[in-house]
């Protein structure tokens, strides 16, 4: 295990004297096929931050943000996403996306003007969409100017509850598919041609996430709700939805307490991951959800197991990020695809998502 938990300790490998915390560090990342993680930091506190791991020397550099730039990353970073080389990180509560080079986390521009940003999707290197939990509107914009290029509206004005916050998306040919996951059960369909809400389908209650697999069949997980809530609380549930016909084909349900969320796919595509307090593993073949995890979380009694998942889309190694108690530093597992810990490390505040640098 490597671990390298501040600014000031990265200063010292980067260089041969001290610096100051405050001095500047030029990164490069580049030919490196590491791992951003997205440290989500806690609400209200602006202590989000930006990690970097590179698999092959087993190091991971922390702060890289703020340490590069000079300035703090926001208040709850959510997700990040990598297109050519550019990163886009998604501050929520700052209602912003900050835009970096992937190679060397030098600040390059930021997207404002956005309610309560929470991931991105890439249609193509001149349009993209964000999505949003407050504002019931898909944002669109251009990821090389960085500028608002319009708006997709899909607020539900006969529902009682405040719908659609939009969460993950997924396309199949010219249609987008994204999940609504607060006080919601649908999944709205976009053409990404007309940037226009065109249908839905009904999943089980408030969908977390979603994956397409290598037979064009959608797999979206629900967690079901909560005890208390006004919108209703039921099993969690796993579907299996085909992308041309919009028919579900298969359903799954858990058991009422679980809390399944951070699905995930492999490369191949042809196996799904989920985490329900450790790490489980499913064929996309299955006709029935697995009995054993592949991974034990260690903290399940403790704090609930494992807080975020992401599959490496080169090799299908996993990465698990721990939150522990959400107010100190956090750590990042890495396993082969077997199940076996190949390295650990500390991280920020609640590591919430990965950003895998391909190439």
């Amino acid at each position: 295990m490597r671990i390298l938990p501040s600014i000031f300790i990265v200063l010292l490998i980067l260089s041969s004297c001290s610096k100051s915390p405050l001095d500047t560090v030029f990164f490069d990342f580049t030919g490196n096929k590491g791992v951003y993680i997205v440290n989500e930091g806690n609400f209200m506190f602006g202590n989000s931050s930006l990690s970097f791991y590179d698999p092959q020397t087993k190091k991971v550099l922390n702060d890289v943000f703020q340490a590069r730039n000079g300035a703090p990353l926001g208040d709850v970073a959510q997700s990040m996403s990598i297109l050519g080389d550019l990163g886009f990180i998604v501050v929520n509560n700052s209602g912003k996306i900050y835009v970096i080079d992937s190679r060397t986390a030098e600040f390059k521009g930021s997207i404002s003007g956005l309610s309560s940003p929470r991931y991105i999707h890439f249609i193509n290197f001149q349009k993209a969409y964000v999505t949003d939990l407050y504002a019931r509107k898909i944002t669109i914009f251009n990821p090389q100017t960085f500028q608002i290029t319009g708006h997709i509206p899909v607020s539900n004005s006969k529902s009682e509850f405040s719908q659609h916050a939009t969460e993950q998306m997924v396309q199949y040919g010219n249609l987008v598919f994204t999940n609504c996951w607060s006080y919601d059960n649908k999944v709205l369909i976009i053409n990404s041609d007309t940037d226009q809400l065109v249908d839905s389908i009904e999943v089980y209650k408030q969908p977390n996430s979603m994956v397409i697999d290598k037979d064009n069949k959608i797999w979206v997980l629900s967690d079901g709700g909560f005890e208390g809530s006004p919108y209703g609380y039921e099993r969690p549930g796993l579907m299996k939805i085909d992308a041309e016909t919009r028919e579900v084909e298969r359903s799954f349900r858990f058991a009422q307490g679980d809390h399944p969320q951070s699905l995930c796919i492999n490369p191949t595509k042809d196996t799904i991951y989920y985490l329900n307090r450790h790490v489980w593993k499913m064929a996309v073949s299955d006709t029935h959800l697995p009995i054993q995890p592949i991974i034990i979380s260690k903290y399940t009694n403790i704090y609930g197991g494992f807080y975020s998942l992401a599959i490496d889309p080169l090799n299908s190694e996993i990465y698990l990020g721990d939150a522990i108690d959400h107010s100190q530093n956090g750590i990042v597992s890495r396993y082969a695809r077997s199940g076996m810990l190949i390295d650990e490390f500390k991280v920020g505040i609640s590591p919430g998502n990965f950003a895998f640098k391909t190439e």
